[in-house]
């Protein structure tokens, strides 16, 4: 399967992505671009994983392997960006009581 579930979270954290670039503005677009390319990859990788389980179980898929392949990616990338949304939820009401 071509898609890279950690892609966009991989330019981020360590291939230098945010090095070589300048940060034109601050208000975050650029984070929300990230995030949002990261959800729009878990969304196609749950829909991959459906359409792999739906062959499976109607008997056109030859190779059980690739769909328990892509529904573990899926699942896997599902937690990481809970596991990432739930530490910026954190971080912001951290913040918010050190405004308190």
């Amino acid at each position: 399967m071509p898609i890279d579930s950690l892609s966009a979270l991989q330019g981020v954290a360590g291939s230098g992505y945010l090095a070589n670039t300048k940060p034109a503005t601050t208000d975050g677009s650029a984070f929300a671009s990230v995030l949002g390319g990261a959800i729009d990859n878990v969304q196609g990788l749950q829909s991959a994983s459906s359409e792999l389980a739906v062959k499976a179980v109607t008997g056109d898929l030859n190779d059980i392997h690739t769909a328990t392949i892509a529904s573990t990616r899926a699942q896997v990338t599902l937690e990481l960006v809970a596991a990432v949304r739930n530490k910026g939820v954190d971080a912001f009401n951290e913040i918010m009581r050190m405004q308190a």
